[in-house]
């Protein structure tokens, strides 16, 4: 089983995030994304139940390389990356195709994982789109992933429901954070993953792929105009409980409420 893990390098959720003209400033503390960690697990026990094959692939700005090298250090044999300065700022749909292109070139591939959303943008739609773009089925949101005869199954929970879904193979799965614990790379993993393949495209890498659409780059149709710190107002508060806290909280909602 060959299976492509799409992950996503983007500024740790606990540092101060910077807007500048209109972009996310990236690579001052950039992390691989917490809730891709998922996707990479959920790829990598797949390959080893399979004998299969994990290629972590990636777009963005030549510093997204440490976020391949996080996948390869949990376990991906190979990665690759799609850095071009003329992807700066691309949206979503621009982003499915350049990965869709990409996954083309990789040659046959059996599954496609991705996690739930990345936590710079939260827009949640690469799953969807790129499953348009790579013309495979798409299962969302699933909390445990299973191939077997060619075919994928997933549960999800959606509005109090449980429900099982499956397609055909090649498809595109995204995972929640729910599916599994992701593993924490011991040193021996960390050092050989320095010696593992990751190999860095451009664009004129992906003009034309056999078989695939000619890659024609776009405007973003989307743009941050403005961003502003939410900062709350006050310090709030506090009052020492001698027994009539409660009562105390109650009057609080109730003067709110009024």
């Amino acid at each position: 089983m060959r299976i492509v893990v799409c992950i996503k390098h983007v500024p740790d959720v606990q540092s101060e995030r910077r807007i500048e003209d209109g972009r996310l400033v990236r690579g001052e503390e950039d992390v691989l994304n917490e809730l891709d960690e998922n996707a990479v697990e959920a790829a990598v026990c797949l390959a080893e139940e399979a004998d299969g094959e994990v290629i972590a692939l990636t777009m963005g700005p030549e510093d997204a390389e440490d976020g391949v090298r996080r996948a390869l250090q949990m376990g991906a044999d190979s990665g690759v990356v799609v850095a071009d300065d003329d992807l700066a700022g691309a949206d979503v749909v621009t982003t499915a195709r350049v990965l869709a292109a990409a996954i083309e070139r990789i040659g046959e591939v059996d599954l496609v994982v991705t996690g739930m959303a990345s936590l710079d943008s939260m827009t949640s739609m690469l799953p969807g789109a790129l499953a348009a773009k790579a013309h495979m089925p798409l299962l969302g949101l699933a909390r445990t992933l299973s191939v077997e005869d060619g075919v994928a199954t997933i549960e999800r929970s959606v509005d109090g429901f449980t429900e099982t879904l499956r397609a055909a193979l090649p498809a595109v799965v995204s995972v929640t954070d729910q599916i599994n614990e992701p593993r924490y790379p011991a040193f021996a993993a960390m050092k050989a993953a320095r010696k593992k393949p990751l190999d860095q495209w451009g664009i004129d890498d992906l003009v034309e792929v056999p078989g695939g659409e000619t890659l024609v780059m776009r405007r973003a149709l989307t743009s941050v105009t403005f961003s502003e710190e939410n900062v709350r107002d006050g310090s709030g508060t506090i009052i020492q409980d001698a027994g009539e806290g409660g009562r105390a909280l109650a009057d609080y909602i109730l003067s709110v409420v009024k």
